[in-house]
């Protein structure tokens, strides 16, 4: 078995105004080709990164935002599907706004395969914009999917989700070896959140954390809305994996002037760390559950 994997972060700068989906299709096909030619077997996109289609949206008040997007999925993921197969690489083609039926709506990850195969991953858990009733009033999802890649088990986890340590103490037991982590953040704070929270769930969980974000402004919901973000890939801080827990990253980013920093993360030690994670980690007592614990409240 190949013990390493080869991946691509794309922090994708979502200021650009578009003509229209194909014009965004284009941009996703040029970095497939950029991933592929680089011997990648996946390129991450960040959370909501579809929020560029408002560029070429018509007039919206903030409550039809939601549903004009996601009107458009189906279109652009049947101009994603033949890019995938062509170029053989997977995509998680960041996130975007659902239907559900009956005026609900999802933050949904599509994870879309060469060989056809389309998984998804909802965000479980909303920040105080994203339930909104009087803009963006999205719906939270109930369910972690766990995917494969090859000999790699996996799992999407959105933005504030890997902020949540009772989240963590679920995806323990699953044996993971590596997770995805699509983001928007607006300010530095906000991307600090997020990547320092990934960093900790890869010392948690004993596994390969990557994390990518937006960048640029979009206009959302009527006002400005910036993207602070970048991407970057954390390890468990083990010894063998150079101590520090810190892989390749681009650094944060508040814009860019093309389509948004590139991170090629090659060969990443997934074989290694699970066999850290399985018999040999420095201290890491394994999917550890505190529920045989006395909680005594001396306050």
């Amino acid at each position: 078995m190949e013990d390493t994997l080869t991946i691509a972060l794309w922090a994708t700068n979502i200021e650009p105004a578009l003509n229209g989906l194909p014009a965004w299709a284009a941009g996703i096909d040029a970095m497939l080709a950029r991933a592929a030619a680089d011997g990648a077997a996946l390129l991450a996109m960040p959370e909501l990164v579809t929020s560029q289609w408002l560029s070429f949206a018509p007039a919206l008040a903030p409550t039809e935002e939601l549903s004009w997007l996601a009107a458009q999925e189906a279109a652009a993921l049947d101009l994603l599907r033949p890019l995938v197969a062509k170029h053989g690489v997977v995509l998680l083609a960041g996130t975007t706004p659902h239907g559900l039926g009956g005026g609900r709506f999802a933050n949904r990850a599509n994870i879309l395969y060469p060989d056809g195969r389309h998984l998804v991953q909802d965000k479980m858990a909303l920040t105080p914009s994203e339930r909104d009733p009087e803009a963006w009033n999205l719906t939270p999802g109930g369910k972690v999917q766990v995917l494969k890649l090859g000999p790699w088990r996996f799992a999407v986890v959105i933005c504030l989700d890997i902020e949540l340590p009772a989240l963590s103490s679920r995806l323990a037991p699953l044996d993971l070896d590596f997770i995805l982590v699509p983001s928007m953040t607006r300010l530095a704070s906000g991307n600090a959140r997020v990547f320092g929270c990934a960093k900790a769930r890869a010392v948690e969980l004993m596994t390969v954390v990557a994390a990518v974000g937006c960048v640029g402004e979009r206009p959302l919901s009527g006002a400005a809305h910036s993207n602070t973000s970048g991407a970057s890939v954390f390890l468990p801080c083990e010894e063998a994996l150079g101590f520090l827990g810190l892989g390749p990253s681009t650094g944060i980013v508040t814009g860019d002037h093309g389509p948004g920093p590139y991170l090629l993360c090659r060969d990443l030690p997934l074989g290694f760390v699970r066999g850290l994670r399985r018999n040999g980690a420095e201290v890491w007592p394994g999917a550890w559950s505190a529920a045989h614990l006395t909680i005594e409240d001396m306050a």
